[in-house]
């Protein structure tokens, strides 16, 4: 029973790393959007979102959308100010 109990136990300290590892993994993702009239790719990321809830309740004078729930055109228009604004924050 004692050896039972070990080799649960190892096996559990052997598999918690690894589980912390993959949630690592799955919170490192990073997403990118293709701007089309750029040709270029925009990595999203706190800055982009916060520069994008910018754009939309100062500069367009509108209620914050989600970026995913924003209309191609909306989000066209947003990449076309950005590349004019780069340094925005």
């Amino acid at each position: 029973m004692r050896r039972l109990c070990t080799a649960a136990a190892l096996g559990a300290a052997l598999l918690i790393p690894a589980a912390m590892r993959a949630d690592d993994h799955h919170r490192d993702k990073v997403v990118v959007y293709y701007d089309r009239d750029n040709h270029d790719r925009h990595e999203w990321n706190e800055r982009e979102e916060r520069a994008y809830r910018h754009w939309m309740e100062q500069e367009r004078k509108r209620e914050y959308r989600d970026w995913k729930h924003a209309s191609k055109r909306d989000q066209q228009e947003y990449w076309r100010w950005r590349h004019s604004n780069p340094d925005w924050r």
